[in-house]
């Protein structure tokens, strides 16, 4: 019978689509963790010293923090990937700040313990370099988009994005937590998130805002989300349901 830490792989797509060798590699060293919205999993110039696979609804945002204070997001990951140096040799110092956003469990394992595995498996490393050039893709896009697109379209894509990670139509997300993603006042935010649900797309809560029409969303939304999703198709299987949201990973040969 599977172990309980072993049961946890499905919660993560990536993990879940490993070879049941290279999951016996894998688990001796894997921890299961909570985490809090809010928590810090490791802060700009500070060692990576785990790398973490968030599970089932678990989301967390890597942001970059200025001298004033500001942030703004460069990539947002949840069940289809993991957190920390899956390609370097572990122990380098963070570019970015990694967030908790949705709370939930985790698996996570040693940075190095994770390099001793990866040179013992072909199969291992191919999916993490595969993996990591999906999350440098996000991260260029997510660039492009911040520096040439309106504030109402970076917020769609946002949004899609994260609900690709949910599979649900209901976001906990709080309009701060969302300004903040965004780098924009929260009172600038209220205003375009009115105009969106004026329009029938969204429907803004206490803490929560949902979708009410994706097709609709994907259709007025800048071209970076689909961009994104065209490249994790390519490059690391990932497959998405006919509703759009990400449901599993399918490595190519």
């Amino acid at each position: 019978m599977p172990s309980a830490t072993e049961r946890c792989f499905e919660g993560n797509l990536l993990l879940n689509c490993l070879s049941s060798e290279d999951r016996g590699l894998l688990l001796p060293d894997m921890e299961r963790l909570e985490y809090q919205r809010g928590e810090t999993l490791f802060a700009a110039g500070h060692e990576v010293d785990f790398i973490t696979f968030p599970l089932d609804q678990t989301v967390v945002t890597l942001l970059i923090s200025m001298i004033d204070g500001r942030s703004a997001e460069t990539a947002t990951i949840g069940r289809e990937g993991a957190v920390g140096g899956v390609v370097s040799n572990g122990g380098l110092p963070a570019s970015t700040h990694a967030l908790i956003q949705i709370a939930g469990p985790v698996l996570r394992m040693e940075s190095v313990r994770l390099q001793e595995v990866k040179r013992r498996s072909e199969s291992l490393r191919n999916l993490f370099t595969r993996y990591s050039d999906c999350l440098l893709a996000q991260v260029l896009q997510s660039v492009a988009c911040n520096a040439l697109h309106p504030i109402e379209e970076r917020c769609l894509r946002w949004l899609l994005t994260l609900q690709d990670r949910l599979d649900s139509d209901v976001l906990p997300i709080t309009q701060e937590s969302l300004a903040a993603m965004l780098g924009v006042q929260r009172t600038y935010l209220t205003r375009i998130l009115r105009m969106l649900q004026q329009q029938g797309l969204i429907e803004v809560g206490r803490g929560r805002i949902t979708i009410v029409n994706r097709a609709a969303i994907e259709e007025v939304a800048c071209e970076c989300h689909a961009c994104v999703k065209r490249h994790y198709e390519t490059v690391l299987g990932a497959v998405y349901s006919p509703s759009g949201r990400l449901v599993a990973i399918e490595p190519p040969e």
